[in-house]
C-alpha cells in the first residue's frame, strides 16, 4: 500500500465527479471512484488519474442502497487500508420535471434516497471509521466534502425533490461538522451554481440567455474543473480552523444583486 492519502468520490466517473477525481489526483491522493452504471466512463477517469502517479480503483455501488455501503467500505480497506477524504458527490436529477402540485411519490423517494438518505448513512459509517483511524494515528487529518447546489436555497417549483435534497445536504454538513469537530474531522460544503455538465446540456440555450441578461456577476457557465479546484483546496488542508463552511462556486450568484 502507498503512503498517499486516500479519497472516495461518489459519482466520480463523469461531470463534476470526474473533475474532482482528477483534481485530487493532482494533489497525489489515491482514489476510489464510485459509480452507479457507467463502467466505461469510470475506467477512463481512473486511467487518467493513474497517469498522474496515484493509485485509482473503481467500485460500482448504488449509494441509495445502504447494504452496498458496507461493500464499498470493505473494498477501500482492502485496497488502500485508509480513508482521509470522503466526497459526497453522487446525485441524480428528476426523470421528469413535474410541477410541485403534480410531483409523484415515486420520484420523490428515488431522488431523496440517492441524493440525501444514501449520503447521510454513508457519511455516518465512514465517520465512525475515520474516528477509529484518528485514535490509532492522531496526526491524521481526515475531512469530508458534500457537493450541494444553489438549489439548496433557490426555488425551482418543477424540481421540488431536488431542491429539498440539496437543502438537506446543507443541513447535513452542519450537523456532521458539529458532531465531528471534537474528533478533528472537518466537514465542508461546496455549493456549485450552473455548471456545464451532461445534466445541464438540455437547458444550455435557456441559461445562455440568462447569463447574457446578467444572471451572475461572472457572465459565463461554471465548469466542472471550477468545482474540482475548490475540493482540492479543502483536501490540501488549507482551512484547518474552519468547519461547516460553505464554498460557493457559482459565479457570484449567491450575492443576490439588485
Amino acid at each position: 500500500m502507498s503512503n498517499h492519502k486516500c479519497a472516495l468520490i461518489t459519482g466520480g466517473s463523469r461531470g463534476i465527479g470526474r473533475a474532482i477525481t482528477l483534481a485530487l489526483a493532482e494533489c497525489q491522493y489515491d482514489l476510489v471512484v464510485n459509480y452507479a452504471g457507467n463502467h466505461e466512463a469510470a475506467s477512463r477517469t481512473c486511467q487518467e488519474a493513474r497517469e498522474k502517479g496515484v493509485g485509482a480503483e473503481i467500485f460500482q455501488a448504488n449509494i441509495a442502497s445502504l447494504i452496498e455501503h458496507d461493500r464499498l467500505i470493505e473494498f477501500i480497506k482492502t485496497k488502500f487500508g485508509r480513508l482521509d477524504l470522503l466526497v459526497n458527490n453522487a446525485g441524480i436529477a428528476p426523470k421528469i420535471r413535474a410541477d410541485i402540485l403534480e410531483a409523484s411519490v415515486e420520484s420523490f423517494d428515488e431522488l431523496l434516497g440517492t441524493n440525501l438518505r444514501g449520503p447521510f448513512f454513508l457519511t455516518q459509517k465512514i465517520a465512525n471509521w475515520m474516528i477509529a483511524q484518528k485514535s490509532e494515528d492522531p496526526a491524521r487529518q481526515p475531512s469530508m466534502v458534500n457537493i450541494s447546489s444553489i438549489s439548496a436555497y433557490t426555488s425551482s417549483v418543477n424540481r421540488a425533490d431536488y431542491c429539498l435534497a440539496k437543502a438537506g445536504i446543507s443541513m447535513m454538513t452542519r450537523l456532521y461538522a458539529d458532531r465531528l469537530a471534537s474528533s478533528g474531522i472537518g466537514v465542508y460544503e461546496v455549493r456549485p451554481g450552473i455548471i456545464r455538465t451532461d445534466m445541464t446540456a438540455a437547458v444550455q440555450e435557456k441559461y445562455d440567455k440568462m447569463f447574457e441578461a446578467g444572471l451572475t456577476p461572472y457572465a459565463r457557465w461554471g465548469e466542472a474543473t471550477d468545482v474540482g479546484k475548490a475540493v482540492a483546496a479543502i483536501a490540501q488542508g488549507y482551512f484547518p480552523y474552519s468547519t461547516g463552511e460553505v464554498f460557493n462556486v457559482d459565479g457570484g450568484f449567491h450575492l443576490r444583486r439588485l
